[in-house]
C-alpha cells in the first residue's frame, strides 16, 4: 500500500496529491554544468532532489531517475550571448575543454558521494547525445517552429501558444523588453536550438549538423536527454527556482512542440541558498564549495543537516554560525542514538506508530524541518523501548540520509598497490580479507581501464555492483570503494574473477 504524498507543483502553483503516470516513477533533474566547482548553493538543490527520491521510495514507489551532465552549450547569458561556460573554464585554467569536463565531473561525483546522495540510474552527458538533439531540432524545423539567423537556429516562441503559462509571464512586459537589442531574434523569448561556430574562432567542441558546424543550445540538451531515457510525460522534473522563467519554459515549449504531448506532470523547484544580500552564485564570485566547509572541520553531512533547517521552497541564508549549530545538533543527535540499548525486542506496530509524525512531515511536500523534529519526538517518546526507538530512527534515516545509526565516523582505509591509490569507506569495520579483495579488484579494474580493456573493467565493475560496493574514480587519481554491507561484499570473495 503506497502512502499518500502531496507535492507542490510549480506548473499549477499549488500542492497536489501525487499520482504518477509511470511505473516506476520517472524523475528528471537538471544536472551540473561542469566548468567549475559546484558551490553549496548548487548542492542544496541536489540534496532536496535526493530527499524527494528517498521519500518516493519510502512511500512504496519504484523510481527511475536521470540527472544530466552539461559539458557543452551552456552560455554565460540566458539571452543566448556570451561564451560557452565550458570554453570559458578551459581558457581560465589553460586546459582542454574535455579535461575541464572530466575533472569537474569527477569533483561533482565526489561531492555527491560525500553528501550521501543516491546515484541516479543514468548520468547522460550532453556531448554523448548530439545526434538526439539534432533529430529533435529537425522535427521542430519540419513542424515550422524554427528560423535561422546568422548565428544559429532559433525556436520561435510566438508559434507556441502557451509559452507564457508555466512561468506566469506577462506578455505586455515581454513586448516592452523587445525594445532592447535582440540581434536577429524575432522575440525576446526566442532561444537558440543550435549555435553556429564563430567563423573567426576554432571551438574545441563542435559538430556537423544539417545547418552547419556548431554546437547545441543548453535547453535542447535537457529535452533530448530526458526523452532518451524516460517516458513522456515525465512524472517529475526538478531544478532550481532560477530555471523556471527561461530554462524550463524553453524545455516545455520545444518538447511539447516536437512531440505533441505534455512534457512533465509535476515540476518541483528548490529555492536559493542566500549569502549576504543575494543568491550564492559562481558568476558573482560569492560562493563556497564543499571542500571549503571541510577545511573548516565541517563534514558534508553537517551541511546536509543544515539544509534541513528550512523547507526546500524557502530561501536559506548561509552563515558559519548556522552551520556550526547544525553540526552540533547532528553530533548530539547521533550520541543520543548511540546510547540506546539495541538488545531488546522490537514491536513493529509500535515502531510504525512512532513514525507517523515523521511520515506526515515528509509526505507534506518534503517538510524536512518537521521531519527532523519528529526524530527528537521519537527519542523522547514514552512507552517505546530503546530498541524500538533505534529501529524507528533507522527507518527514518533511509529518507534523512544522515547515517544516524552507523556510528559517529565511518571506517576508512587507504591502500597503495601497484602504484594505484585505493580508498575504502565502510559503515562498519572491515576484515582484512574483504579489504584485500577490494583492493585487488579495484587495482585490476584501473589497470584494465588504462589499457582500454573495457570489457574486463566493466566486468569487475559489475562484480562490485552485485556486491553492493559503489566504485568511483576520483579527481586525485584514486579509486573510492564505498561498502554498504560487509556481508554483501563477501560476494567479491566468493565470485572474484581470475585475470
Amino acid at each position: 500500500m503506497k502512502k499518500s504524498l502531496y507535492l507542490y507543483n510549480t506548473g499549477s502553483v499549488k500542492k497536489e496529491h501525487f499520482q504518477p503516470v509511470n511505473d516506476p516513477v520517472n524523475i528528471y533533474c537538471c544536472g551540473p554544468t561542469v566548468y567549475n566547482y559546484a558551490h553549496i548553493g548548487n548542492l542544496r538543490t541536489y540534496i532536496f532532489e535526493d530527499v524527494l527520491k528517498r521519500v518516493l521510495i519510502a512511500c512504496g514507489y519504484k523510481v527511475k531517475h536521470v540527472v544530466n551532465i552539461t559539458d557543452v552549450g551552456h552560455l554565460v547569458s540566458d539571452a543566448d550571448t556570451g561564451e560557452d561556460k565550458m570554453e570559458k573554464g578551459a581558457a581560465r585554467e589553460g586546459k582542454t575543454v574535455w579535461d575541464i569536463a572530466e575533472y569537474y565531473t569527477g569533483v561533482f561525483m565526489q561531492n555527491i558521494n560525500e553528501l550521501n546522495i543516491l546515484d541516479p540510474d543514468k548520468w547522460p552527458k550532453a556531448t554523448e547525445h548530439i545526434s538526439q538533439m539534432i533529430d529533435m531540432i529537425k522535427t521542430l524545423e519540419h513542424k515550422g517552429y524554427t528560423y535561422k539567423t546568422s548565428d544559429g537556429i532559433y525556436f520561435d516562441t510566438t508559434k507556441f501558444e502557451n509559452y507564457c503559462d508555466f512561468a506566469k509571464l506577462d506578455p505586455e512586459q515581454l513586448r516592452a523588453g523587445e525594445r532592447v537589442d535582440m540581434g536577429e531574434k524575432r522575440a525576446v523569448t526566442d532561444f537558440a536550438l543550435w549555435k553556429f561556430s564563430p567563423p573567426d574562432k576554432k571551438r574545441q567542441m563542435e559538430w556537423q549538423s544539417p545547418w552547419g558546424k556548431g554546437f547545441p543550445g543548453w535547453h535542447i540538451e535537457c529535452s533530448a536527454m530526458a526523452l532518451a531515457y524516460l517516458n513522456q510525460p515525465v512524472d517529475i522534473h526538478c531544478g532550481g527556482s532560477d530555471h523556471i522563467r527561461v530554462h524550463h519554459s524553453n524545455e516545455i515549449a520545444q518538447s511539447e512542440a516536437a512531440t505533441g504531448k505534455p512534457f512533465a506532470k509535476y515540476w518541483l523547484h528548490g529555492e536559493f541558498l542566500v549569502m549576504g544580500k543575494g543568491k550564492m552564485a559562481k558568476s558573482g564570485g560569492n560562493f563556497i564549495t564543499l571542500d571549503a566547509l571541510k577545511k573548516q572541520d565541517f563534514s558534508a553531512l553537517d551541511y546536509r543537516m543544515f539544509c534541513y533547517t528550512a523547507h526546500y521552497r524557502t530561501p536559506l541564508t548561509f552563515s558559519w554560525e548556522g552551520l556550526r549549530a547544525s553540526a552540533q545538533s547532528l553530533s548530539n543527535l547521533k550520541k543520543q542514538i548511540g546510547a540506546l540499548n539495541e538488545n531488546g525486542a522490537v514491536n513493529r506496530k509500535k515502531v510504525d506508530e512512532a513514525l507517523s509524525s515523521f511520515y506526515d512531515a515528509i509526505c507534506d511536500d518534503l517538510n524536512m524541518p518537521r521531519a527532523v523534529a519528529a526524530i527528537y519526538e521519537i527519542l523522547r517518546k514514552e512507552g517505546l523501548s530503546d530498541s524500538e526507538k533505534r529501529a524507528a530512527i533507522e527507518k527514518a534515516d533511509t529518507v534523512l540520509g544522515l547515517n544516524l545509526t552507523v556510528g559517529l565516523e565511518k571506517a576508512q582505509y587507504q591502500v597503495q598497490s601497484q602504484g594505484k591509490l585505493i580508498k575504502i569507506v565502510s559503515e562498519s569495520t572491515l576484515s582484512d580479507s574483504i579489504k584485500d579483495v577490494l583492493v585487488k579488484n579495484a587495482v585490476q579494474r584501473k589497470i584494465a581501464r588504462e589499457e582500454k580493456n573495457f570489457a574486463l573493467a566493466d566486468g569487475i565493475r559489475d562484480l562490485f555492483s552485485a556486491a553492493g560496493v559503489i566504485v568511483k574514480d576520483m579527481p586525485d587519481g584514486s579509486t573510492l570503494c564505498t561498502v554498504k554491507n560487509e556481508k554483501e561484499a563477501q560476494v567479491l570473495l566468493e565470485n572474484k574473477p581470475e585475470h
